[in-house]
């Protein structure tokens, strides 16, 4: 009797630990797995985040940016720059950049503007959200000073030359392009006035 008492409770024993071990596994592959689909998952928001920004029309924002000679229009990357976006778009619709120059011109590099004082000191600070979007002619960023960190919340520039720019990609914020008019960023000479920059193009 003691005999098989102990083959019983050996047996029941065994059988106990099986059903542990098995629910044990079993609870490591679940979470395998929910971690597998979190990892897709974040690298599936990750890319939809630095999608760039020429191949989502429908997040742009287009701004027109008037000159003696014609307008200029400028797609914005709302989606890669949208705290700089936002800053750029608050000054447009106040029309702070209404009427101050352009204070820097280097030929085959960029122009620059939208300096309030007119002489490239003016302007204060925005943390810098820089992107890996290649600058090129047509490109769009914002001016900085040694701390890559911090850029100028006001002055903006925009490139003559693709090789020329190209050392500017992953150093200052890229925040958007031109898409027509660089025939009229090229008559830009230092002190012609940004005659208006509006959310509504002609």
């Amino acid at each position: 009797m003691n005999k098989i008492t102990k083959t019983i409770s050996l047996s029941l024993v065994l059988f106990l630990s099986t059903l542990l071990f098995s629910a044990c596994s079993q609870k490591k592959e679940d979470t395998n797995y929910l971690d597998m689909d979190n990892s897709s998952n974040q690298q599936n928001q990750i890319n939809l985040n630095v999608t760039p920004a020429t191949t989502n029309t429908t997040q742009d924002t287009i701004v027109g940016l008037k000159t003696k000679d014609g307008q200029i229009v400028i797609k914005l990357y709302s989606k890669e720059a949208p705290n700089t976006v936002a800053n750029f778009l608050k000054k447009v619709n106040s029309g702070s950049y209404n009427g101050l120059t352009f204070h820097r011109v280097e030929s085959d590099f960029v122009v620059q503007g939208g300096d309030p004082l007119g002489n490239g000191t003016g302007g204060g600070k925005i943390k810098s959200e820089i992107n890996t979007i290649p600058f090129k002619r047509g490109s769009v960023g914002l001016a900085r000073g040694p701390i890559k960190e911090e850029s100028n919340d006001s002055q903006f520039y925009i490139c003559l030359a693709d090789e020329s720019c190209s050392h500017l990609t992953n150093e200052y914020v890229n925040f958007g392009e031109v898409i027509t008019g660089m025939e009229f960023v090229d008559k830009i000479a230092v002190g012609d006035k940004i005659l208006e920059i509006s959310s509504h193009t002609k």
